[in-house]
């Protein structure tokens, strides 16, 4: 199964920003969606708020397998 939240250290790895500027990025996700700050962003709300097409990204993970 994939993952379907995001992270900052995911946010980082896409758009090459800080972890700072990638907590800020989420929590204006969370705004925009009126999230509270318990609830979880994900991939496709990212994609979504920075108008990247999520067919094309690979970044998508896999599960790890044990």
């Amino acid at each position: 199964m994939k993952r379907i939240c995001i992270y900052p250290k995911d946010v980082m790895q896409i758009t090459g920003k800080s972890e700072r500027q990638s907590r800020q990025i989420i929590a204006n996700i969370k705004k925009k969606h009126n999230k509270e700050k318990h609830q979880i962003v994900t991939f496709s709300e990212f994609y979504e708020f920075m108008g990247i097409d999520e067919n094309t990204h690979a970044l998508k993970k896999e599960p790890q397998h044990s």
